[in-house]
């Protein structure tokens, strides 16, 4: 398959060039480019680190390390060549040796890329924003990781050894980066090629239930704080819902982004959602029994976060005592 340009109802094939040859170096020009622009290679990715070398032999470095909506690590190594020269070998051993990453290392590296390139944010805020999970949820972080090779073309050595990988659970991917010479520039095409695409929709569809997974194991952890409220026992979580319902009734807030508003400095932005826009691994997310959703005076249909951690609910449970609301919590 190759790319054409149209004119005039005439197709005239593209001219496939190499990254040599264009004078593009890996590190310099393809990896900096592609790191702004991740979703090239990883849709849906932050990328934490880059160069990533936190261990004795410093010559082995992950060209683009970056975590995705799931809290999974991701491994993207990157080559300019056309055979991928062994890259799913290297990509594999440091997938192994960041397996035990902890989500407090993470933040430190990524402070580390944020500094380096004066980015301005604060690593733990931007993760947990990323996620769109609390701190307390967080005990799996990096529990799986994905390995994303990338390059202008690979060997038959190398996509069956990936195949092979894929069949005995390993998480990884080829996406074939071919350039082009087109009018004075270079046109990248970016085509995943292990897996297809068609099958790669059962894995997205793993990868959903990962949230599940994350919120549900060691439970050891989890906080089982009970609440007294107009006579009923809660959760904190399920506390949380019906105590911002009956603040939205008392209130009536006139649409969604009035309700943000006025509730701005005691929740997170994605703790109140439109349900229209609650799609995918969202869905475990959030309230969205037909009983647990709140219809506002805009007619707006939103629902309520599940996702609660001490500090949060407090600060929640701080605001509505001011006004008014009752709340007592169970001692054990």
């Amino acid at each position: 398959m190759g790319l054409y340009s149209i004119s005039n109802k005439i197709l005239t094939p593209l001219e496939k060039t190499t990254y040599s040859i264009e004078g593009l170096q890996e590190r310099y020009d393809l990896q900096e480019a592609i790191k702004n622009n991740i979703e090239i290679l990883a849709p849906e990715s932050l990328v934490i680190s880059e160069e990533f070398s936190d261990w004795e032999d410093s010559k082995r470095r992950i060209d683009i390390l970056a975590i995705d909506k799931q809290a999974n690590l991701v491994v993207i190594e990157l080559k300019r060549d056309e055979i991928g020269a062994h890259m799913e070998l290297q990509a594999v051993r440091y997938a192994a040796m960041i397996s035990t990453m902890s989500f407090s290392k993470a933040c430190e590296y990524y402070q580390n890329y944020i500094t380096k390139n004066n980015l301005g944010i604060d690593a733990k805020e931007r993760i947990l924003e990323f996620v769109e999970l609390e701190d307390t949820e967080l005990v799996d972080f990096g529990k799986d990781v994905r390995i994303i090779l990338a390059s202008a073309g690979f060997s038959k050595e190398l996509t069956t050894t990936a195949i092979w990988l894929r069949d005995k659970g390993v998480d990884i991917s080829c996406v074939k980066i071919t350039p082009y010479h087109f009018d004075g520039k270079v046109l990248i095409n970016s085509e995943q090629i292990i897996p297809v695409p068609e099958l790669d929709e059962y894995q997205v569809k793993f990868r959903e239930k990962r949230i599940e997974q994350i919120s549900s194991s060691n439970k050891s952890d989890r906080d089982y704080s009970r609440y007294n409220y107009k006579g009923v026992t809660y959760n904190k979580r399920n506390l949380a819902l019906v105590v911002i319902t009956d603040w939205i009734e008392k209130h009536n807030p006139e649409n969604l982004e009035t309700l943000k508003h006025k509730l701005s400095h005691v929740i997170k932005q994605r703790t109140i959602a439109l349900v229209e826009q609650i799609t995918g691994y969202k869905k475990n997310r959030y309230h969205i029994n037909d009983d647990d959703i709140i219809e506002l005076s805009s007619g707006e249909m939103v629902a309520i976060s599940n996702q609660w951690s001490i500090g949060s609910l407090d600060r929640l449970l701080k605001f509505v005592r001011e006004d008014g609301f009752i709340i007592e919590q169970i001692k054990d």
